[in-house]
């Protein structure tokens, strides 16, 4: 799924195209991937407006009309976008916006596990209130993540909840987990000031390297660009299991049992 680099760097990609366009034209071909509205009603909200703001909040990519909604997408696993000269015929386009002569945003999703949001001003207000700090906003602190880290609930699974930290999912817990040297099934409300400033500094690198390389692509991931990342390359921990761990060179191991999601991590270096 993308995470909060994937997402930036979509968002970043898609900016100088999108920011003043006018959508001149609506087309939904695949309506299950609107949430709480139709077609319809999406499309007479959306035409004419123009789009003043792209931006990011958490693992979602937003765009701000200049009547204050948001167009709210989560591409999930398979979903992406990218904006083309012309129409284009693609059996997974589920979504187009005509922008006139800035061309097509296309929104393509090969399964269909993307979601997309209208909301107004009142109910993103409410939307985004339900979701965590940004790890790449300066007001992120140690002592900001600390607030999150409360109670037994793995560390592993306490930094990937989106109402306690925004835009962290599997693939960048365990690669910070891993640089912090961190056991990612140890209670979060259990680490000590030292071990959540080194997980602080660990979130907040890897994410800065992950936007610099344009994200992880493991399988569908694909930029604003329509291009793959690079950051896949530079994984310390994920997909290497049996590999030789990059600090101590003891095999790296993977496992199930923290949130049935796959964990890898050095039982020596995170012990």
């Amino acid at each position: 799924m993308p995470e909060l680099p994937e997402v930036e760097t979509i968002a970043r990609d898609l900016r100088p195209c999108l920011t003043g366009a006018r959508i001149a034209g609506v087309r939904v071909h695949r309506p299950d991937i609107l949430h709480q509205t139709t077609p319809a009603a999406f499309a007479r909200a959306l035409r004419g407006r123009r789009i003043a703001v792209v931006t990011r909040r958490a693992k979602h990519l937003v765009l701000v009309l200049d009547d204050g909604a948001r167009v709210v997408v989560q591409p999930r696993m398979t979903g992406s976008l990218c904006v083309t000269p012309t129409r284009i015929r693609d059996a997974y386009a589920v979504l187009e916006l005509d922008l006139g002569d800035r061309g097509h945003l296309v929104y393509r999703d090969v399964r269909r596990l993307g979601v997309i949001l209208l909301l107004t001003p009142r109910r993103w207000a409410t939307y985004t209130a339900r979701l965590g700090p940004e790890p790449l906003e300066r007001a992120f602190t140690p002592a900001t993540l600390a607030r999150a880290l409360s109670g037994r609930l793995a560390v592993k699974k306490a930094i990937m909840d989106q109402r306690r930290l925004a835009g962290v999912g599997n693939i960048y817990a365990n690669e910070a987990l891993w640089l912090a040297g961190i056991d990612p099934s140890r209670p979060a409300g259990g680490l000590g000031e030292d071990e959540v400033a080194a997980l602080h500094r660990s979130i907040v690198g890897v994410l800065r390297r992950a936007v610099r390389g344009r994200g992880t692509t493991i399988r569908d991931y694909r930029t604003g660009t329509g291009q793959p990342g690079t950051f896949q390359g530079r994984l310390a921990v994920y997909g290497r299991e049996g590999e030789p761990c990059l600090r101590c060179g003891h095999h790296l191991a993977l496992t199930h049992a923290i949130d049935q999601r796959a964990t890898y991590l050095c039982p020596w270096c995170q012990s």
